[in-house]
């Protein structure tokens, strides 16, 4: 267990420190115990332990800075910690969690599956795999389905997405209709960012999935196996290739 989850004093001394580095070098001890929910007089005896151990060095009436040695202590135990939390969010909750799917045949509850994505969606088929889960309901072929137990890796290819520009309102009308009926004549998401964008795939006969937060619905889209086309204005492709470089997917941007 790391020290700091050990008992409350080990995690009482760590959030002073906290604290100590956060407001140095004016350290107010009614403030930090405020925030930490100890007296003045508590916080007072563990600024004079952490001086004591070198954690803490004092330059003056209220005022304390930590040294190497405390920041070094600090950053440990924080890294200890979240090594603990991440064990327990992926370790722990991980197995337990439960998830959605759509059974692919019959299932009964308590049943091993190979999980799959098609579509987009989570699928639960009868057998094991290379990923695989296990039902916490029963369901019929085409119903949804829960399951927990992870394990394995879904097999999948991530998807691509296409960006075309089309101009903004003051500087003419869309000229590359027909480009942009072909690129999304087989796209299975096509976003709009932008008003111009929206009428010009209306002009190409073609309703968007969406025109709400284009750059992200498509990232999820393509971070799901499919590909997506996204057309925007000038004014706001940044935007969609910001959204579209945070979550790594792989895109190209077209006039």
């Amino acid at each position: 267990m790391v020290d700091v989850l050990e008992n409350k004093r080990a995690a009482t001394r760590f959030r002073v420190l906290v604290e100590i580095a956060e407001r140095q070098p004016a350290v107010s001890q009614g403030e930090i115990a405020d925030a930490v929910g100890v007296t003045s007089q508590a916080v007072s005896e563990y600024i004079r332990e952490l001086v004591d151990d070198g954690l803490v060095e004092k330059e003056g009436r209220s005022r304390y800075r930590v040294t190497k040695e405390g920041v070094d202590w600090v950053f440990q135990s924080a890294t200890d910690v979240r090594r603990f939390a991440d064990h327990v969010t992926d370790d722990v909750l991980g197995s337990v969690q439960e998830d959605a799917a759509i059974a692919t045949a019959d299932l009964a509850e308590g049943e091993t599956v190979t999980l799959s994505l098609s579509d987009g969606l989570l699928h639960a088929d009868p057998g094991g795999g290379d990923a695989t889960g296990v039902t916490t309901t029963s369901a019929a072929e085409g119903e949804v389905v829960g399951v927990t137990g992870f394990e394995g890796v879904i097999d999948l290819n991530p998807g691509h997405v296409s960006v075309i520009q089309v101009p903004p309102v003051r500087s003419g009308p869309v000229e590359n209709v027909d480009d942009i009926a072909a690129a999304c004549a087989d796209a299975p998401i096509v976003t709009a960012a932008g008003v111009e964008a929206v009428v010009a795939l209306r002009d190409a006969d073609i309703e968007p999935t969406t025109h709400f937060a284009a750059g992200e619905v498509a990232a999820d889209a393509a971070s799901r196996g499919l590909d997506a086309v996204v057309v925007a204005t000038q004014d706001t492709v940044g935007r969609v290739t910001d959204a579209l470089r945070d979550a790594s997917v792989d895109y190209d941007v077209t006039q």
